[in-house]
């Protein structure tokens, strides 16, 4: 068992548990890793399941009648949706207790871990709210902040525009990336929305063939991305391209 990985450790401890407190681990552990894509899993010497990402998020203690959720640091975090039902009177950590039958507000859960990971908070839509800047720092600090499976989308959209365009223009605009050309303005842009991620031509109906989602704005076409769902890289490359040549969106 020693040399067991941690997350088999915690596939185990769920399917021993078979009952009500394994298919809440099972759903706390899906929303940790939608929060804080990048979190590792431990498990600790007394059994406890444990989220990481370079400091304990939290841990999910079972015991007969509840779920333990507690955050190593939750004393420092905001809880406007009043979750921390446990543990009110420490210091330094905070709990969430989960009886049966009890619903896990996600939204304000997904907001602890972020916090507690020092993530940004996301917006509606679960778009993450970033700082307004200029180049590809500025952009990447977006990209790592995008939740769930919506960081790899984001990412390999990243990589099309700039391998494409070894000098495109990058910039964050509200809370969203920009990708520009001099001279031709802004050309592309993306979005995260709750279940796909908006990918934005500003000339879309010029583009062959356009983009197939269209907007109120005449010019403009969009590319829904969900998750699951593969990229056209030659299809996307090739609008890529083709913006480059005409004129996006000049402010």
């Amino acid at each position: 068992m020693a040399d067991t990985e941690p997350s088999a450790l915690i596939d185990q401890h769920v399917e021993e548990l078979g009952d009500w407190r394994g298919d809440v681990l099972t759903r706390v552990r899906a929303l940790v890793h939608h929060a804080a894509p990048d979190v590792t899993e431990a498990w600790t010497s007394r059994g406890v399941p444990t989220w990481r990402t370079g400091r304990t998020i939290c841990t999910g203690e079972t015991y007969a009648d509840k779920v333990k959720l507690t955050f190593a640091q939750g004393a420092s975090l905001e809880d406007p949706a009043g979750l921390f039902n446990a543990g009110l009177d420490g210091d330094v950590r905070r709990a969430l207790e989960l009886h049966r039958g009890d619903e896990l507000h996600e939204q304000g859960f997904v907001a602890l871990v972020r916090e507690a990971a020092g993530l940004p908070r996301l917006l509606s839509g679960e778009n993450p709210q970033v700082p307004k800047g200029d180049g590809p720092e500025a952009v990447q600090g977006y990209l790592d902040a995008m939740p769930g499976w919506k960081r790899d989308v984001g990412r390999h959209l990243h990589d099309l525009v700039v391998t494409t365009l070894p000098d495109v223009e990058q910039a964050v605009r509200w809370n969203s990336p920009f990708y520009g050309v001099e001279g031709h303005g802004w050309i592309i842009s993306f979005h995260c929305i709750t279940k796909y991620i908006k990918v934005t031509f500003f000339a879309g109906s010029q583009l062959d063939p356009p983009p197939p989602e269209t907007s109120k704005e005449e010019a403009v076409r969009y590319l829904h991305v969900h998750e699951g769902e593969e990229i056209d890289d030659a299809l996307v490359t090739s609008w890529i391209e083709q913006a480059s040549r005409i004129d996006g969106w000049i402010p």
